[in-house]
């Protein structure tokens, strides 16, 4: 069992940045990928980043590449996204992900974090 807890997120203006973390509990955090997807307000789930268990490889959404940087700290157990020059469709709740397949679509994710609403005003 891994456990997600989110932390970060908020309120910040068109331009601005802010750093998501997620910690997770357990000695298996190092065995899993790490993701991040987003939700919005009547959309689906969408993927926006993950880093692989080693923490060498990334991969990004082209909506978010160039503006987002997932990070983790396998020895602490977290993961990071670093998100600049947020825009308002960024605006949504985001959410942590744990899972053994990198291919990271929804139904790969084996843990989820709680969510954190992220909000860029324009």
């Amino acid at each position: 069992q891994v456990q997600l807890v989110q932390s970060g997120g908020g309120l910040v203006q068109t331009g601005g940045s802010l750093r998501l973390s997620c910690a997770a509990s357990g000695r298996a955090f190092s065995r899993y990928h790490m993701g991040w997807f987003r939700q919005a307000p009547g959309k689906e789930r969408e993927f926006v980043a993950a880093i692989s268990r080693s923490g060498i490889s990334m991969s990004y959404a082209d909506s978010v590449k160039g503006r987002f940087i997932a990070s983790r700290d396998n020895a602490k157990n977290t993961v990071y996204l670093q998100m600049n020059s947020l825009k308002p469709e960024d605006t949504a709740v985001y959410y942590c992900a744990a899972a053994s397949n990198f291919n990271f679509m929804v139904r790969d994710v084996d843990y989820w974090g709680q969510g954190t609403q992220v909000t860029v005003s324009s």
